[in-house]
């Protein structure tokens, strides 16, 4: 029977529980940087194609709205009454069945700026539109220009 000695033992836990090493962890580091350095710019670009959809998708609801307005009050808002007239009934409409919206916010497209609206139209009965992230005309990608037409 061998039996190890004490100063032994001591040595040996040290051995197992010395920890990780500098160039151990510079290497989990930089495995790491490169992970984020790929998956980073890939969730932005997923971020901002989700955005143009999403206004593509309000643009489409707030047109099914604009339909329901027109139904019940027999004509679209005027261009001084705007988006306004879907959450407070303007002044002089009889028929108002609304709010025709929850909340104001819905008026804002997925960055932030109110859509814009005209009536009538130059595209139709009506034209509602997004100028995109850069909040100017035409432009590409999430800086495109999204349209009812």
């Amino acid at each position: 029977m061998s039996t190890i000695s004490p100063t032994e033992k001591t040595m040996a836990r040290r051995r197992r529980s010395r920890g990780f090493t500098m160039i151990e962890l510079l290497v989990v580091i930089i495995i790491l940087a490169a992970i984020a350095a790929i998956a980073v710019p890939a969730y932005m670009n997923h971020l901002a194609k989700s955005r143009v959809s999403t206004a593509k998708i309000q643009i489409d609801r707030l047109g099914s709205i604009l339909d329901a307005y027109l139904l019940d009050v027999g004509r679209y808002p005027t261009p001084e009454e705007g988006l306004q007239a879907l959450l407070e009934a303007p002044a002089g409409v009889d028929r108002w069945n609304g709010p025709y919206l929850k909340n104001r916010e819905a008026l804002n497209d997925p960055w932030g700026a109110p859509y814009l609206y005209r009536s009538p139209g130059q595209h139709g009965k009506y034209d509602l539109y997004s100028l995109g992230s850069d909040g100017a005309e035409g432009g590409q990608d999430e800086a495109t220009d999204l349209t009812s037409w």
